[in-house]
């Protein structure tokens, strides 16, 4: 059996969460509640925080504009942040939104915007990530919201990099061969994976990361980075035993 409830529906909120605590919804929220899913006086939701776990709760009055929730039971204990970071050269608007909400599904706990030789963008809006990574997380029963970090450049990500992690370095010019060899190193590991910018990464880029990585082909085919980053987080998800349900 599952262990989620993927037929309620799940908001992320920012309040302590408690049995008995009245849970009242700011104005974005509380449209959300009323005009989206509307969720009549009586009914229950699943909220949570990131850090109490998962409860159910019920509204119990209020208008359109005016949404109070009681929170009554707990239905699932906290989980730990993910252990894998995932670390990317930034792209465009669209497709940086659809890479953060994979990057989360697929397991991530840090999300870290790496600037490098051929990053095409090198600001990025946090706020806009996170509110992504609070969607992907409210839809796929992730109970642990991922670390925005702010961006920096390759070489002082890499420094900054704790001796301990794993370094994954997806690289479009390695050898194609096992993918899954280079991971079964260390599988117990915390990891970060490495995607570069769509016009890959210049040579002494590659020449600082080949000491400290391990490298990992995607396959023959130069994939866009959105799509690496999939390829890439599942690979390391499955060497690493985690399973990661599939749902509509």
């Amino acid at each position: 059996m599952p262990e989620h409830d993927f037929r309620s529906q799940r908001l992320f909120v920012d309040a302590d969460l408690a049995a008995g605590a009245l849970v009242r919804m700011p104005a974005e929220q509380a449209h959300y509640v009323s005009n989206v899913i509307r969720l009549a006086v009586g009914e229950t939701i699943l909220l949570f925080n990131g850090r109490d776990g998962e409860w159910r709760a019920r509204r119990t009055a209020g208008g359109k504009r005016d949404v109070t929730l009681e929170v009554e039971a707990a239905t699932r204990p906290q989980t730990a942040p993910g252990e894998v970071e995932y670390a990317f050269a930034p792209l465009k608007h669209a497709r940086l939104d659809y890479m953060v909400q994979k990057a989360v599904e697929m397991g991530a706990g840090i999300l870290s915007p790496v600037v490098t030789r051929h990053t095409q963008v090198t600001r990025v809006n946090g706020e806009r990530m996170r509110a992504n990574a609070v969607e992907a997380a409210e839809q796929c029963g992730i109970l642990s919201i991922p670390e925005v970090r702010e961006p920096v450049p390759l070489a002082r990500w890499l420094a900054d990099l704790p001796q301990d992690r794993l370094l994954v370095f997806c690289d479009e010019a390695a050898p194609v061969a096992d993918a899954l060899a280079p991971l079964r190193t260390r599988p117990g590991a915390a990891v970060s994976v490495l995607i570069g910018p769509e016009g890959g990464f210049a040579p002494d880029e590659r020449a600082l990361l080949a000491p400290r990585a391990v490298i990992l082909s995607l396959g023959p085919r130069i994939l866009r980075a959105d799509t690496a980053a999939v390829a890439a987080l599942a690979l390391v998800e499955a060497v690493r035993g985690r399973h990661i349900p599939a749902h509509a």
